[in-house]
C-alpha cells in the first residue's frame, strides 16, 4: 500500500470510529441504559424493572419510582440528558449526511476546484500578507478536539462548494457575483482583524430566513451567491463569511465553520471560527460584533469543519470522543 493510500486509509478509520461512536450512542441513549452507565441502577435492577413494565405496561420512570430504585430528581436528570443527547446525536447525523459519495477522490477534486473558482471570480489573491497575523489554533472554549482528513461524509458540505463552483462559472449569476467582488474590494488590503471584522459587519445585514420558508427542506447549506440573493439561516451566514475571507487572501487552516449547541437556548446553531494571533475569534449572526472566543461562555462546540480537514470536539484532554455525550453538563 502506498503512502497516500494509507494516509486515506488512515483518516477513513479514525472517521468511522468517531462516527461509530454516534451510533452507538443512538442506540444507548435509553433511560434505563444511562442510568446503568451512570451506576444509579444495577444491571438486575434494571432487568427486573424491565420485566415489571412490560407486565403492567406503563413507563419504565414510573416503575422505576414505584419500586425505589431510583429518586425523583435522579429520573428528571437522566430525562434531561436523555433530550440533550438525542439532540446532539441527530444534528451530527443530519449535518454529517452519511451517505458516502460513490468515489471520494471525486470530492477531493471538487474541493480543490474551488480556490480557482474563487480567482475566476475575485482575482489572484496572495496570503502571504496576512500570515504574519494568524494565530495558533487553539482549544475552542475550553474542549479538546479530534481531527480527521476525511470529509467524505459530509455532503452538504461539498455539494455546497459543487453548486458555488458552477454558479462562478455561470453568466447567469454574474451580477450578484460582481455586486459581491465589488463589496469586498474595499477590504483587500487591510489588516488581518479589521478584515475579518468587516466581513462579520457585511454579512451581519443580510436577512435571516429559515431553510424550510427558502427551500422547503429543514436543513440546507446555501452557497454565498443564494445566501446574498434569497437571505439564509445561522449556518449559511457562517458559510458566506468563510468563503468571502478566503476570496481575500485568508488560509483555510486560520479557520472554521464551528457547530455549536446554544447552551441558553438548547438548540444547534452554526458560527465562524477565525483564528488571529491575539487568539480566536467568533464571527455570528446571533452576536452582531466580532468577539473574543473567550468571552462567550454559552457555546459547546460539537464539530467543527473546514476544506482540509474536521474536528470532533471532546471534554478537556480527554482523547476519548464519546465525551461529547455530556454537552449536558
Amino acid at each position: 500500500m502506498s503512502t497516500k493510500d494509507e494516509a486515506a486509509s488512515s483518516g477513513m478509520s479514525r472517521t468511522k470510529g468517531v462516527l461509530g461512536v454516534f451510533n452507538t450512542y443512538l442506540r444507548r441513549n435509553r433511560v434505563g441504559e444511562i442510568l446503568v452507565s451512570r451506576k444509579k441502577l444495577t444491571p438486575f435492577q434494571l432487568k427486573e424493572a424491565l420485566n415489571l413494565q412490560k407486565e403492567q405496561k406503563v413507563p419504565l420512570g414510573r416503575v422505576l419510582l414505584l419500586q425505589g430504585f431510583i429518586s425523583p430528581r435522579e429520573l428528571r436528570l437522566t430525562l434531561l440528558k436523555q433530550s440533550s443527547l438525542r439532540t446532539i446525536l441527530t444534528l451530527v447525523t443530519v449535518l454529517s449526511s452519511l451517505t458516502l459519495f460513490s468515489s471520494r477522490q471525486v470530492i477531493a477534486e471538487n474541493l480543490r476546484d474551488i480556490p480557482r473558482s474563487i480567482s475566476i471570480a475575485f482575482g489572484s489573491v496572495s496570503a502571504n500578507s496576512i500570515a504574519g497575523e494568524i494565530g495558533q489554533r487553539s482549544a475552542l472554549f475550553g474542549t479538546g478536539e479530534r481531527v480527521s482528513t476525511d470529509l467524505s461524509s459530509f455532503t452538504k458540505w461539498s455539494s455546497m462548494f459543487d453548486r458555488f463552483s458552477r454558479e462562478v462559472n455561470n453568466t447567469s449569476a454574474d451580477g450578484a457575483i460582481q455586486k459581491w467582488r465589488r463589496d469586498l474590494s474595499s477590504l483587500r488590503g487591510l489588516p488581518l482583524e479589521q478584515m475579518v471584522d468587516e466581513v462579520n459587519n457585511m454579512m451581519n445585514k443580510v436577512r435571516y430566513i429559515g431553510d424550510k420558508r427558502n427551500w422547503g427542506k429543514s436543513d440546507y447549506w446555501e452557497t454565498p451567491v443564494e445566501f446574498l440573493t434569497y437571505g439564509g439561516d445561522c449556518e449559511d451566514f457562517a458559510i458566506a463569511k468563510y468563503v468571502s475571507l478566503k476570496a481575500l487572501g485568508v488560509p483555510d487552516n486560520a479557520m472554521r465553520i464551528t457547530i455549536v449547541k446554544d447552551l441558553q437556548k438548547g438548540v444547534p446553531h452554526a458560527i465562524l471560527v477565525v483564528y488571529l494571533k491575539e487568539g480566536p475569534v467568533v464571527l455570528d449572526n446571533q452576536i452582531k460584533q466580532m468577539t473574543e472566543a473567550s468571552r462567550i461562555s454559552t457555546y459547546k462546540p460539537i464539530f467543527s469543519i473546514n476544506r482540509s480537514a474536521w474536528w470532533l470536539h471532546t471534554e478537556r484532554g480527554d482523547a476519548n470522543p464519546t465525551q461529547i455525550a455530556s454537552a449536558s453538563r
